[in-house]
């Protein structure tokens, strides 16, 4: 295959990829936004409290999105380390997000419930560079093209027959 081929086969996963993580990601947004708007509607808690409670809501329902639907082909060997993981990139997401809310609402007294929605909609745009980057670097790791894999078992076969056949040499004897 030549570069060029082998270019365009890897744009074409990677923007599959971001449109399933897109679409995940645009209904959690309006998983999130939704919950915010009512848990802001129906009771007195404060803004950035709400949009907590809402994010919390929006990454439960995203990490079965990603899991079953966007990396579903992806390595499920390892599942405590994958939702740990997950959760801890989600929560350092959470904190980027209701950060722009935050410095919105307490620094410039921006409180209104459209100026709300504006920044929070920000900070969940911020959040979600940092997530997809982490989330298929670290959380949804890729299993090896078979291409790979292949080459990785006759390495590793060569590797282990080295040793064996180095001590079947005899040394030269003078």
């Amino acid at each position: 295959m030549s570069d060029r081929s082998a270019l365009r086969v890897r744009l074409d996963r990677l923007s599959r990829e971001f449109a399933k993580f897109g679409a995940v990601g645009g209904l959690g947004v309006l998983v999130d936004l939704g919950v915010f708007n009512l848990v802001r509607h129906f009771t007195d808690l404060q803004v950035v409290r709400a949009s907590v409670i809402a994010t919390v809501v929006a990454i439960g329902f995203n990490y079965l999105g990603f899991r079953y639907f966007t990396y579903r082909d992806r390595d499920k060997s390892r599942r405590t380390r994958e939702v740990t993981l997950f959760f801890v990139f989600s929560a350092i997401g959470l904190v980027i997000q209701n950060g722009v809310l935050f410095a919105a609402t307490y620094g410039f007294g921006w409180d209104s419930p459209l100026q709300s929605n504006i920044f929070k909609f920000l900070g969940i745009g911020l959040g979600t560079v940092f997530r997809f980057w982490s989330y298929r670097t670290w959380v949804f790791r890729a299993l090896p093209d078979p291409e790979e894999k292949e080459a990785v078992q006759a390495a590793e076969a060569l590797l282990e027959r080295a040793p064996r056949q180095a001590t079947r040499r005899q040394p030269d004897r003078v």
